[in-house]
């Protein structure tokens, strides 16, 4: 269902809530010479531990070149000095879904890597800020979109997605979709992102809530550069 009740946005939020603990817990777990599927294990295991009934999807944990491919798979990959990292997590409690997305570097950030973070997370600011209620779904995309192409790139998938008792459900927030329009107490995720063809890809994301004609983020962990000393 498109529109939210009460009960069930609060629901998201403690998925939501959840979801940014999971990603407190493993910022200080990655270690350099770790493998990105060892990473997911961990997170995997707190989401359960800490009353996930599973992960909303396969978690995705891609680092150096690995983080280029938009839905990467853990592999035996291990973690490097110099690396970015690409989380996209997200769990199932209590019947509801959570569904975010972060970058960490591993002991520093390349010039490259910080130009790219910056374009991203401008358009992602810029997604949920300049949101106005009753927009379409086209018209939220545009908001990340136009920042990223003015830039000279673009991405190459949907701008968000609706969230609930499924990871995706509709309405896709898509530059194609021109009818659905977004709402009060809708739950939507704003993740742009921006992919290097065999070098990296950067993507930022937050579940929000439609609040008095506002986008409102559930995801409070920070998106500021995010430097490991692992």
């Amino acid at each position: 269902m498109e529109i939210k009740t009460n009960e069930e946005i609060e629901k998201l939020k403690k998925s939501s809530k959840l979801a940014d603990d999971c990603y407190e817990y493993i910022c200080n777990e990655i270690k350099i010479g770790m493998t990105e599927i060892e990473i997911a294990e961990k997170m995997k295991s707190y989401f359960l531990e800490h009353g996930a009934s599973d992960v909303s999807f396969d978690l995705i944990v891609g680092s150096g070149v690995n983080s280029s491919q938009i839905h990467s798979t853990p592999t035996e990959r291990k973690i490097e000095y110099g690396d970015l990292i690409q989380l996209d997590f997200g769990c199932i409690l209590d019947g509801y879904c959570s569904d975010c997305s972060r970058v960490v570097f591993i002991g520093e950030i390349k010039p490259q890597y910080k130009y790219i973070y910056d374009i991203v997370y401008s358009a992602q600011i810029a997604g949920i800020e300049k949101f106005e209620e009753n927009m379409t779904a086209s018209q939220v995309d545009a908001l990340s979109r136009d920042v990223i192409k003015a830039r000279g790139y673009d991405f190459e998938h949907a701008v968000g997605h609706a969230v609930g008792t499924k990871v995706h459900e509709k309405p896709v927030i898509s530059f194609k979709n021109t009818e659905a329009i977004i709402k009060d107490n809708m739950c939507i995720t704003i993740e742009p992102g921006i992919y290097i063809k065999d070098e990296f890809g950067i993507r930022i994301e937050d579940t929000c809530i439609v609040e008095n004609g506002k986008l409102i983020p559930l995801n409070k962990t920070s998106k500021e550069i995010k430097i490991l000393n692992a």
